[in-house]
């Protein structure tokens, strides 16, 4: 039972609006690229400061979800789940380059405080950021306006499936039929 997260940004995706943040949480096995199974948590939040960039606002994307991660991982050690590094997958390449110390941006004074913050939780092996393409990012859901199709065609990837609720409908039948 490994935490994992996907976190999005939006940035100037609408006229007039605020950048978002997105983030999706999960449960899952330890490997490179964790599946899904199943959110935890899902995080859908107005970014508060105003963004200069895309790469800033998925920075701030990043550090709302990995603040999420710190103490949902605490939780899950405490129940005896020992925890590695927790995989965020970003969509912004310049972002992650930020975080593992491949890129060195020229501004960052309005990034120095969260991307400093989220490279120490790597540094201590808290956490693990790595890149993905957009389509494979379940926060990016939480993050635009999408049609109707759209609501439908990725419902699936949010909800918990009809088999498994029958099944877990199922067994506590069962229970409640032994006891008695």
């Amino acid at each position: 039972m490994i935490l994992a997260a996907h976190s999005d940004a939006s940035y100037l995706s609408e006229p007039n609006a605020r950048s978002r943040a997105g983030g999706h949480l999960f449960l899952s096995s330890n490997v490179e690229n964790p599946p899904n199974n199943g959110a935890i948590l899902n995080i859908a939040q107005i970014i508060k400061n105003v963004m200069s960039s895309a790469t800033e606002a998925e920075l701030a994307a990043l550090y709302i979800v990995a603040k999420e991660c710190i103490y949902i991982r605490l939780i899950l050690e405490e129940m005896g789940h020992p925890q590695p590094p927790t995989p965020i997958q970003t969509d912004n390449k310049t972002a992650e380059g930020v975080i593992n110390n491949k890129i060195q941006p020229k501004r960052t004074k309005a990034m120095d405080m969260r991307f400093h913050w989220l490279r120490d939780r790597e540094t201590l092996r808290q956490l693990r950021f790595y890149w993905r393409a957009g389509t494979l990012n379940l926060a990016d859901y939480f993050t635009k306006h999408h049609s109707a199709a759209h609501h439908k065609s990725v419902r699936g990837e949010f909800l918990t499936l009809q088999r498994v609720l029958d099944e877990a409908r199922l067994r506590y039948a069962r229970q409640i039929a032994a006891r008695q």
